[in-house]
């Protein structure tokens, strides 16, 4: 299911005629959270890689710093979750996904975890690390 049809407070209607009015909507520069869990996520070369299972926000800063994606397994056993620096993701809006630039088999050997053993993600020796996997940089919050 995509963040088009996950839509039910009108976010993403954008260009239809809605009380006599033609409806801009603030999507896709501002989305809802609530909608982009269960998004797909494929890679460049249009495989399906997963689908983000949530959306971690820094509460210190307000920011989006990871999306948890899930890759493998089979009706959620033995999948593997996966916190994916927020600025590794793209949004595709004509395939209305997000593409992470990453071959399944790297996806594969990125550092994961299971659903009952989450990283402290608090830990900047393990930011670092997905940081660097991913190729992104932290991003450096002046006020902390």
């Amino acid at each position: 299911m995509n963040y088009e049809e996950r839509d039910t407070l009108g976010i993403y209607v954008r260009g239809k005629v809605l009380e006599g009015k033609v409806h801009q909507g603030p999507g896709p520069h501002l989305m809802g959270a609530n909608t982009l869990v269960g998004n797909d996520v494929a890679n460049t070369q249009d495989e399906n890689l997963g689908d983000i299972k949530e959306i971690m926000l820094d509460m210190r800063s307000g920011r989006v710093a990871y999306a948890v994606l899930s890759f493998g397994g089979f009706l959620g056993m033995g999948e593997k979750l996966f916190a994916v620096p927020w600025a590794a993701l793209k949004l595709d809006t004509v395939n209305k996904r997000f593409v992470l630039d990453a071959s399944k088999d790297r996806l594969k050997d990125a550092p994961g975890f299971d659903k009952d053993n989450w990283p402290d993600m608090a830990d900047t020796t393990w930011e670092k690390g997905i940081h660097d996997y991913y190729g992104t940089k932290p991003y450096i919050d002046p006020g902390l």
